[in-house]
């Protein structure tokens, strides 16, 4: 293990500052040591990762309530191979709390106390389509009833449904890059000349409202209790295991220590042969390779044509570059193609 001295290392990461990824970037990189920078979009850090403009790069992966930020999935797939050399070389998690962000009304006076009140709402009747409608976990602080756009992350939108269908049923979404975009949309009014003025909210961080200046309406908005984000680690170049580099200790493990390690690979097969996913599938069971999750994506070569990412699991089998390199090539006589996108150090159980 080498010392580290990074007192140039740029840190790209999903901003603008105040959102979640910043967040996890900070957590992950002591910002005394590291300079954080942040991106307009996920592209954008892989971008100033395969440019070299960026040192290291974290970007979201997937939520533990909602499953995979698909933007990664496809960046890490890279179809317009732009990003040859960029590989996964850590995770990190992060505890999301969203709340709701906006401007009180200054003189709400004319509320109705209803509007507090999910069961005079209306809006957790069972219906046809949902016999048990989930109830939220929180409730509003003050009056929503100005509210008549809602920005967010996909995600957040996601992982807060039955929220925002008990207390804003109806009310507009509108999608942006990040969370503290989000926020920052609604700090600075910039929603439009189309809606009256504070009439806009965020779903974002308390670190966010803090930042731009918002009110906390309600916090807690999540479905899940237990709602956990993962971020991804990247950087340019194959992961050297052997070999800590600017890595945090945090994120490096010497080998040999029985540290259990994840990998992540993609690859694609031959649609029309029967059994070609399950062969793929039985090559990383071969090779003591546990596979702890799939994700697929169009491949966009032709319709309903796919390519998987599958992540797998182990300990010393992933530490041996010759068992590696034959559970790869194995992996080459089942599939159309595959790709190695990176090892790194197992932290779900931080």
């Amino acid at each position: 293990m080498t010392g580290i001295n990074a007192s140039k290392t740029t840190i790209a990461y999903l901003g603008p500052p105040s959102s979640y990824t910043h967040q996890a970037a900070a957590d992950s990189f002591n910002t005394r040591t590291y300079e954080l920078e942040d991106q307009g979009s996920i592209a954008d850090v892989f971008h100033a990762v395969q440019d070299s403009s960026a040192t290291f790069g974290v970007v979201p992966f997937e939520n533990s309530s909602n499953g995979p930020v698909v933007f990664t999935l496809d960046l890490l797939i890279d179809r317009r191979e732009e990003f040859s050399e960029v590989h996964v070389c850590g995770e990190a998690y992060m505890d999301v709390q969203h709340c709701l962000l906006g401007h009180v009304p200054t003189n709400p006076a004319h509320e109705e106390r209803d509007t507090l009140s999910p069961q005079s709402s209306g809006c957790a009747t069972p219906t046809r389509t949902k016999p048990n409608p989930q109830e939220p976990r929180s409730k509003p602080l003050t009056t929503l009833k100005h509210i008549r756009r809602i920005y967010s992350h996909p995600q957040a939108f996601g992982q807060c449904e039955a929220f925002l269908s008990t207390y804003l049923k109806g009310v507009e979404r509108r999608e942006v890059s990040s969370t503290s975009h989000a926020a920052s949309t609604v700090a600075k009014g910039s929603e439009g000349q189309d809606l009256p003025s504070g009439a806009a909210a965020a779903i974002s961080s308390a670190l966010a409202a803090e930042v731009h200046g918002l009110s906390i309406m309600a916090t807690g908005i999540q479905d899940a209790e237990d709602n956990t984000t993962r971020f991804l680690i990247i950087q340019k170049g194959h992961v050297n295991l052997e070999y800590q580099g600017l890595l945090p200790p945090k994120f490096f493990a010497e080998t040999g220590t029985e540290t259990k390690r994840k990998a992540l690979i993609a690859f694609s097969i031959n649609h029309e042969m029967q059994g070609a996913l399950a062969n793929a599938l039985l090559v990383f069971k071969k090779y003591g390779l546990n596979v702890t999750s799939i994700n697929s994506r169009p491949s966009r070569i032709r319709p309903w044509h796919y390519v998987f990412l599958v992540e797998v699991k182990g300990k010393n089998e992933l530490e041996d570059p010759d068992l590696v390199r034959m559970a790869l090539e194995e992996l080459d006589t089942t599939t159309e193609g595959n790709k190695w996108l990176g090892c790194w150090v197992d932290r779900s159980e931080r």
